[in-house]
């Protein structure tokens, strides 16, 4: 008999353990999702997106979580370094077990990661970056971008200088890598036939870097009348002090992975105000939103749930709609949490994020990884963003 039973235990336990596999990260009480973020590095300023991420997640799991699931985000430093990115991916795949690869920071350090999570096939969600390789579930069906992407970027900046300043000389700073390369793309298929003409200069800089000074020196000279920022944080504000020192008063447009107002506060009223740069979210700073419902419940989680986060700071906003967004996901997915379900309920969103800009809907399918694709011009004051003209379409 015991040896009946042995061999029973024998043959189920595989099974079992088969079984518990089949859906890596997920337990009858928790569902464990990973991410790299720069916690340290050029980029650690981005780091507050993880924290209103994790934010986020408490609310969710004090509220009796997903399914009475709780969520749990193993979010490990990468330094804003490729290298790091896919040595730390490959801890939270392979030791952590991780459902999925969530809110990975940054062009390079997800580009690093991309082909290696598609071939393991586990979801690589909402990255914090706007590149085209993010939207492309042909060549890449386990990545789904979240922002507009760069390219889409690039047409709204490009129609906005077509409708309002036709005879522009322009100058452009970009970051040399896919980022900077989609945004001059984006910019130069709107322009069309008049981009030579209108693109005086194109400089680039290298992450590693340590200042651009000699760039924007170069990038005055040449009589330019629009300056596009296409940098990152550390880079973009180097750019707009050193524009100011040298009393070169272009119309500025900033790409919107700097275009926090907590950033450009840091720059100085006088070397930041007036800079354009395209949003698809709500600015908490904005006083005109004082009674804004969506606001009102932002500022009272931040409070609660992230009390020493900068209200300021859009990537704050970011992070929480981001969060809201993989919610949305989950809770679609509802008992079925296999990887290949989690991607299936991505294709099938449609809403309303509360701290989206209205008329900005969140919406995917399964030829359409690119979630949100409209933006709107806003001019920085000082003190936060105001609104300029209507929606843009970057399609």
């Amino acid at each position: 008999m015991r040896s009946y039973v042995r061999c029973l235990l024998g043959l189920l336990l595989p099974v079992c353990a088969a079984n518990a596999q089949e859906v890596p990260g997920v337990t009858d009480k928790e569902i464990k999702i990973g991410q790299t973020m720069p916690y340290s590095g050029p980029g650690s300023h981005y780091s507050t997106i993880a924290r209103a991420n994790e934010a986020y997640f408490q609310l969710v799991n004090d509220n009796g979580g997903i399914n009475g699931r709780k969520i749990k985000l193993v979010s490990l430093d990468d330094a804003y370094s490729p290298p790091k990115t896919v040595e730390q991916t490959r801890k939270l795949v392979e030791q952590e077990d991780v459902l999925l690869i969530f809110d990975t920071l940054g062009t390079a350090t997800n580009a690093a990661i991309q082909k290696y999570l598609n071939a393991k096939k586990v979801p690589h969600l909402f990255p914090t970056s706007g590149a085209t390789r993010f939207a492309d579930p042909g060549q890449f069906p386990w990545t789904m971008g979240w922002q507009p992407n760069y390219q889409l970027e690039g047409h709204a900046f490009a129609t906005y200088i077509l409708n309002n300043h036709p005879t522009a000389k322009i100058a452009i700073l970009y970051q040399k890598d896919d980022l900077g390369k989609d945004y001059i793309k984006g910019l130069r298929d709107r322009l069309g036939d008049k981009a030579d003409a209108m693109i005086v200069t194109e400089l680039s800089y290298n992450i590693s870097d340590p200042t651009i000074d000699s760039q924007i020196v170069t990038l005055q000279s040449t009589g330019a009348d629009v300056f596009m920022n296409f940098a990152t944080t550390k880079f973009a504000a180097q750019a707009l002090r050193k524009a100011h020192e040298l009393n070169w008063k272009p119309m500025q447009m900033l790409a919107t992975v700097s275009a926090s107002a907590a950033v450009l506060k840091q720059v100085g009223t006088e070397a930041s105000s007036g800079v354009l740069a395209l949003h698809y979210l709500k600015d908490p700073a904005d006083p005109k939103l004082a009674d804004d419902p969506g606001l009102k419940e932002w500022l009272a989680w931040m409070k609660k749930y992230y009390p020493s986060g900068d209200v300021t700071d859009e990537f704050n906003v970011l992070g929480y709609s981001n969060a809201q967004t993989l919610v949305q996901v989950l809770k679609q997915c509802g008992n079925d949490l296999s990887r290949e379900n989690v991607m299936k309920q991505a294709q099938n969103l449609d809403m309303q994020l509360p701290m989206a800009l209205p008329g900005i809907r969140l919406k995917t399918s399964a030829t359409d990884y690119a979630p949100m694709k409209d933006l709107h011009m806003a001019r920085f004051t000082g003190e936060g963003w105001e609104l300029v003209g209507s929606i843009i379409s970057g399609k």
